[in-house]
């Protein structure tokens, strides 16, 4: 195996000068650097990633940690973190709680006793006390999509509140005015965020908000199905209901069937948080307000390197981006335009549909919180 003296060797100049190139260091002429980079090329030389953070104090890892991978929602905001750290020569631990505050702390152990860089994180909970270890250690810290109550951190989210506030609005202009809200963990900012924008838009409807319609469960599909016996077996069922991710979505969809409830013939269905794109563009049902999943996970790195590189000089900064209403079969829209006969779930028929995108109100907005 090639060592740093091999490559000095080769290329005739100091180890000093081939460890100035491996780190960037500067100071290095360009001819001279190409020879260095050609006799690592030449001879395969790995530098030790563990000489390297002796020196640098740096690991050059990252940490993900995220609720539910297997939602496709998740697996993009991965993406485009692990897109923007390539970029960078960083590698990135990928950490899924389950909604688990106890998985969620050994977790936090772990990758602190590994000295992460920099820890970008979805928490289970808003309260504080469990992101305590990362605080008071002042790890780099970025949390997307949602938020920790007293810890005024880096932040990435979609824009949960007016992105509620329209789907509400889109089933409310259908003429619908019993909406159950099928929310996810109430411990969570999303789903206090998602509650709050489907008030607002009751209250200037001027339909008053029926506490019986709003529930708090977890963002998986049995908890939809769950909620939606709830409210279906209770007096005065609702006309349409708001599914708070596409996991709670799926959940209806399969109680509704389960009831030989046809969607949305019996019951609109809209949720947060779109399908993957083959999902989506072979069999276009779902009402959605899409978050841009990619996005906020790029954005949350390229806050996070923000941080390595700038330190306690940066104020904490929070990113909203806006989200886009897509409206498709599932909340009844197509039954308006064709004197009843549209798709549904059960299926009865598959005539031809369009697709048109809206954009909810709003433009992505930076805000700078001063400690």
């Amino acid at each position: 195996m090639a060592t740093i003296h091999d490559v000095a060797r080769l290329a005739g100049v100091s180890s000093v000068t081939v460890s100035r190139v491996i780190n960037r260091a500067g100071n290095v002429k360009p001819a001279t650097q190409t020879r260095v980079e050609q006799a690592i090329e030449a001879l395969g030389y790995v530098p030790s990633g563990v000489a390297q953070s002796m020196r640098s104090k740096r690991t050059r890892t990252l940490a993900l940690i995220v609720p539910d991978i297997q939602n496709v929602f998740w697996t993009t905001v991965a993406r485009g973190v692990e897109d923007a750290t390539q970029s960078r020569a960083y590698s990135v631990y990928l950490c899924n709680t389950d909604e688990d505050l106890a998985k969620q702390e050994r977790y936090l152990d772990v990758l602190i006793s590994q000295r992460v860089d920099g820890v970008i994180i979805a928490p289970c909970s808003a309260a504080a006390e469990p992101m305590v270890r990362l605080r008071d250690r002042a790890i780099p810290t970025v949390m997307i999509d949602r938020r920790v109550d007293g810890w005024e951190a880096d932040n990435v989210s979609g824009d949960s509140l007016n992105g509620a506030r329209s789907l509400v609005q889109h089933l409310i202009a259908l003429g619908h005015r019993r909406i159950a809200m099928l929310a996810g963990p109430a411990t969570t900012t999303t789903a206090s965020d998602r509650v709050a924008g489907y008030r607002q838009a009751l209250a200037e409807a001027g339909i008053a908000v029926d506490p019986r319609l709003i529930h708090f469960g977890e963002y998986k599909a049995q908890s939809g199905a769950q909620m939606l016996a709830r409210i279906w077996e209770a007096p005065s069922p609702p006309t349409a209901v708001f599914a708070a991710n596409n996991a709670i979505a799926m959940g209806v969809i399969a109680e509704a069937g389960r009831r030989g409830l046809r969607i949305p013939h019996d019951l609109a269905l809209v949720c947060f948080d779109d399908l993957p794109d083959a999902s989506s563009q072979l069999f276009p049902f779902l009402t959605v307000a899409a978050q841009p999943a990619y996005e906020i996970g790029a954005r949350a790195a390229e806050l996070l390197f923000d941080r390595l590189e700038g330190g306690d000089a940066l104020p904490p900064r929070r990113v909203v981006l806006p989200t886009q209403l897509i409206i498709r079969a599932s909340c009844g829209n197509q039954l308006a335009h064709s004197n009843g006969h549209g798709l549904s779930l059960p299926l009865t028929d598959t005539p031809e549909l369009s697709q048109s995108g809206l954009p909810s109100n709003g433009r992505a907005t930076i805000e700078r919180i001063h400690p």
